[in-house]
């Protein structure tokens, strides 16, 4: 089994990197695999609401010049997945957020139904308002969001100064056994599978 950490900070060793490398730490102890998969820094596309992926079945974005398609299939090669953001006006990397949203939407599939986490690195204040923006697609995938002892922030601002936060790093490696524990047990001989889901009912409040 492995584990998808993605780090959607433009820094590829910072301190978001570090965060998510505690828990790929911990996942490894547990007999679980990872993979860091980086946002980098070249530009990515916001959706442009075209509905192509939609209308046209095509299971990925229609635009194929960034990252986007690329993150959608290591997702889906995974058993979990870990996104990992700093803190940028008390709100997640933008970046980070427009590629999300469009992997999410063109292909559902990738994600849905898979145990999930949210990180989130920040200077000093913001970071419960990241972590659960990151955590809302999360919601409305049926995915099995884990948690830690605390919510999963850290604390550094200069490259390297997450690693001083000593209950940060804690409950990085917490969330790892976590997932770990719990991607063992979905995957036992005898799991019950869960039942199957019912037909989307979408209801539009404007008539």
């Amino acid at each position: 089994m492995k584990v998808l950490l993605f780090n959607g900070s433009p820094r590829e060793h910072g301190n978001t990197s570090m965060a998510l490398s505690e828990i790929g730490k911990a996942l490894d102890a547990d007999g679980i695999g990872s993979e860091m998969f980086w946002i980098g820094n070249k530009p990515v596309r916001g959706c442009a609401a075209c509905n192509a992926c939609g209308t046209r079945q095509l299971g990925r974005c229609v635009f194929d010049d960034d990252i986007c398609n690329r993150l959608a299939a290591r997702i889906a090669e995974a058993d979990g997945f870990v996104v990992g953001s700093p803190t940028y006006y008390g709100q997640p990397n933008g970046a980070a957020l427009a590629v999300l949203q469009r992997v999410f939407y063109s292909n559902r599939s990738c994600i849905e139904g898979k145990p999930v986490a949210s990180v989130a690195v920040c200077r000093r204040g913001g970071s419960t308002a990241t972590f659960q923006c990151l955590n809302m697609p999360f919601a409305m995938l049926n995915c099995v969001i884990v948690g830690s002892q605390y919510w999963n922030v850290a604390f550094g601002r200069t490259p390297g100064e997450v690693q001083q936060d000593a209950e940060g790093m804690q409950t990085m490696r917490t969330l790892g056994h976590n997932l770990a524990w719990l991607l063992k047990n979905l995957n036992r001989e005898g799991a019950t599978p869960r039942s199957p889901l019912e037909p989307w009912a979408p209801m539009h409040f404007i008539r």
